[in-house]
């Protein structure tokens, strides 16, 4: 890992793709202004909400969105985690984060892997009525560190991240939209847990509080360190928030506290099946 600058775009979404692709598109012209690498919120080009999933869920190879990432991140020379957009692929709807080098090409992608199925007392959210979970743990080895991706909900499910961290991971991003019943409870615990953890900077990016007749993001996006420090946080309106990564933080921590060595492997794994 290289020490570099890091924004995360915490934005307004509507219930407009173009608008919302474009108001991506001026985020990341302001940010690249003080980062090397740029992070979008879940579900950034559409509403959270299932009918509009299917509405504007489009094939990779044919994105209007991801064509206007690319050209943006090439145009400002900067790595960009374009949060998440509905991708169809054989009549299956997925959930998938890309990542996008500084010459504008997709190097990987990350398709949600835990479909949010929860009913509360105040709410009620089946994701798996429309969307289809992903199959794949991603760690990426870019210029600037090994970056995993991680997508909302997968936050709660630490065996994935034991694997993200078998994979020697420096960040992982987590594109997400909690909402205003769990954001609350559990979004600044889990980032941090997650953090703590796996001793790597974790990157949470969400949707900002607009209030909407489909589903209000709590926003609040972070960034944390790998002592679970927050290095910088928004609050409910759109923000752009910056830190600088560096590799002292993540060789410091694992020396102090050397959990990996001090896993008791003998007794239990967490093990990636095949």
């Amino acid at each position: 890992m290289k020490k570099f600058n890091i924004a995360s775009c915490q934005m307004n979404v509507v219930d407009d793709k173009e608008i919302n692709v474009n108001h991506a598109i001026e985020l990341i012209n302001e940010a690249s202004n003080n980062a090397d690498l740029i992070t979008l919120p879940e579900m950034f080009n559409t509403p959270y909400d299932n009918n509009k999933f299917i509405e504007n869920a489009e094939e990779e190879k044919n994105s209007y969105t991801l064509k206007a990432m690319c050209e943006t991140a090439k145009e400002n020379n900067i790595f960009l985690q374009s949060g998440s957009i509905a991708e169809l692929e054989n009549e299956k709807i997925y959930n998938t984060a890309y990542f996008i080098d500084n010459d504008g090409k997709i190097i990987g992608k990350h398709r949600k892997m835990h479909m949010f199925d929860i009913d509360t007392d105040t709410m009620k959210f089946t994701e798996s009525e429309t969307l289809s979970p992903g199959n794949t743990i991603t760690t990426l080895k870019t210029p600037l560190a090994n970056i995993s991706i991680a997508i909302c909900y997968d936050v709660r499910f630490n065996e994935m991240w034991t694997l993200m961290n078998k994979n020697n991971s420096d960040i992982i991003l987590l594109p997400g939209a909690f909402n205003k019943t769990t954001g609350p409870l559990h979004w600044e615990t889990l980032i941090r847990a997650r953090a703590i953890d796996n001793q790597a900077y974790v990157v949470a990016t969400s949707p900002s509080q607009v209030e909407n007749p489909y589903y209000v993001a709590w926003g609040h996006s972070m960034v944390v360190d790998p002592w679970g420090k927050i290095l910088a946080k928004a609050e409910k309106k759109e923000e752009i928030i910056y830190a600088t990564l560096m590799p002292e933080s993540i060789n410091s921590v694992r020396e102090q506290i050397p959990i990996l060595k001090n896993k008791r492997e003998d007794i239990y794994e967490t093990i990636l099946k095949k």
